[in-house]
């Protein structure tokens, strides 16, 4: 242990402790802007500067360790000035236009810059602007990045996509795609995991609001909404609402004040995906000639648009179903329209992703299978949602709860948690136990795939053989599965990968809280829905039952394979 002072507190931490965790065990909070414990300690932004009593130079307290009978002042007058100093330089090469940045009220840099009383910047603007295009996702503002280094280490630490790097010397450092590619050349999954951890506005998703909006409001125009399963356990985090308030049914308040004309539940196709995605698995356990193992789940669009870049001898082995938001889509503009007498072509098929790749996903051509232009029409992320809340002046506090409409609203436990990793696999798992051994399982049997480590492995008896099961969650976690696989040394037959770490509760869309992963506290309460949930078998759901009686026939059949699986 090591005893020093920090602001006149005296304290005792483990030998090797940085200054700022100190600080931090004892309530001192050092702001900064750069820093991601594990992640980025390269005190590139300068920020954490604290000053030791008789040295003459400020030292760094995000990367440098505590020493014995150290006295630190971490704000006194040459500290914040300092700070200050650092600050104005920051913004001297910032488009520091907050009015009209998504991350206004949600920024370290307009924080901070606050809290030090800057009303000024003396020092002469040098901003650098670059081409970006607009239509991506993925959308990068050179104007305001601080070159923290954030989301250079994220892509390369926790997803190993090396998608971004440092271009240029000097005053004239930016960061941009690696190895002088755009980013439509590049293998980005578009997971948006450096959006998540961009302390700025420097990254975020592509805003379409409007489109939501000239939706809503042209008359011809039928708007149905899809609500993603990991949106729930967030939404409230981006408009001020208690955990205990943030329901679903205020959620679903929310969407009906804001215009929607039907409003769903993505977790009534998660059941689809189910039903689909666990006969195919047993279809192949089935097949003694099947080589392609072990199945992959293919909801998470980042972790399928990964796979076919880097591993695309391997792209055979994924699941044929589409995500529950595509089969959502192709289900509301076919069955919806044709029991609602709505002609497809006039439905506005909407979605609220916790992901930004599900922007991407709705474009691609296997995702037009209902015969009325794209099954997904527009793909908002939750944030994106909680703009819309904002612009309407929608005070969610004050909603009172309303369910969700139907036939395509009723969903079941397993489709609830599809938003967490392990989900996917534990909801299939349930439905294939009940097609082979013809009773439904306890419903937390499989809870073995549960977990929020990179990598969790489990084995359960199924019609007399044992399957063998892998969920993984990051794509680092993913490319070392890959690599085991590819050689040899790892094999299964069932394997869920969820891109951003903790699954879609951690997913690229959600609510930001700077240096703060909040998977691990948002995937507990869609196990609790789960549990609170009458039905919990995907099997069970009156709502695809009555689907597949009235519309689609069975399970990989003709019709089920057109609309809701792919073909290439």
């Amino acid at each position: 242990m090591v005893t020093l002072t920090i602001d006149n507190k005296k304290i005792s931490v483990p030998e090797g402790t940085t200054i700022m965790k100190a600080a931090a065990s004892v309530g001192i909070q050092i702001p900064h802007l750069c820093y991601l414990e594990g992640i980025n300690e390269i005190s590139a932004c300068k920020v954490c500067v604290v000053e030791v009593q008789g040295k003459v130079k400020l030292v760094t307290a995000c990367n440098n360790p505590v020493e014995e009978g150290m006295v630190l002042f971490t704000n006194s007058p040459k500290v914040r000035s300092v700070r200050r100093t650092n600050v104005e330089l920051i913004l001297s090469q910032h488009n520091s236009s907050c009015a009209t940045c998504v991350r206004s009220g949600n920024c370290n840099l307009q924080k901070l810059s606050n809290d030090l009383g800057i009303i000024e910047e003396p020092y002469k603007k040098e901003i650098t602007q670059m081409p970006w295009n607009p239509e991506f996702p993925l959308i990068r503002d050179f104007t305001k990045c601080i070159k923290c280094m954030r989301c250079v280490q994220i892509c390369d630490k926790v997803q190993a996509l090396h998608i971004w790097d440092v271009q240029n010397t000097g005053s004239r450092t930016t960061v941009d795609v690696s190895q002088n590619r755009t980013i439509e050349e590049s293998d980005c999954s578009i997971c948006g995991q450096c959006i998540t951890h961009c302390p700025t506005g420097a990254l975020r998703e592509r805003d379409d609001t409007d489109k939501v909006f000239r939706a809503l409001a042209d008359p011809e125009t039928v708007t149905v909404v899809q609500v993603a399963p990991a949106v729930r356990a967030a939404w409230g985090e981006a408009v001020g609402l208690p955990g205990h308030m943030a329901t679903e049914g205020r959620m679903v308040a929310a969407l009906k004040r804001i215009g929607f004309d039907y409003v769903f539940d993505t977790n009534f196709s998660a059941d689809l995906t189910i039903m689909e995605e666990g006969h195919e698995l047993l279809k192949r356990l089935a097949d003694p000639e099947e080589k392609r193992w072990p199945m992959f789940t293919s909801c998470c669009p980042a972790w399928v648009r990964f796979l076919k870049f880097r591993y695309p001898e391997l792209a055979g082995n994924l699941s044929t179903a589409k995500s529950p938001q595509q089969m959502f889509g192709a289900v509301a503009k076919s069955y919806f329209a044709r029991k609602t007498g709505i002609a497809p072509e006039k439905i506005c098929s909407i979605s609220i992703m916790p992901c930004v790749s599900k922007k991407m996903e709705a474009t691609l051509p296997d995702m037009y299978s209902a015969g009325a232009g794209a099954d997904v029409d527009i793909v908002l992320t939750t944030r994106e949602f909680a703009r819309l809340i904002r612009a309407e002046h929608i005070a969610p506090n004050l909603l009172m709860e309303e369910a969700f409409d139907s036939p395509l609203g009723e969903s079941s436990g397993a489709g609830v948690i599809f938003g967490v990793t392990g989900g996917v696999m534990e909801a299939a798992l349930r439905t294939a136990y009940y097609c082979v051994e013809g009773v439904n399982p306890p419903a937390d049997i499989f809870s073995d795939v549960r977990g929020f480590e990179g990598r969790r492995e489990a084995s359960f008896r199924l019609g007399g053989r044992t399957v063998r099961t892998c969920t993984v969650n990051g794509l680092k976690n993913a490319e070392r599965l890959m690599d085991d696989i590819r050689r040899g040394e790892a094999s299964y037959d069932f394997v869920e990968v969820m891109a951003c770490p903790g699954g879609c509760v951690g997913g690229g869309g959600q609510p930001i809280t700077d240096g703060v992963e909040m998977a691990d506290a948002r995937g507990p309460k869609l196990y609790r829905l789960d549990e609170q949930r009458p039905i919990r078998f995907s099997h069970d759901n009156p709502e695809i039952r009555r689907l597949y009686e009235e519309y689609l026939g069975e399970p990989l059949g003709e019709k089920s394979h057109r609309l809701l699986h792919t073909h290439g």
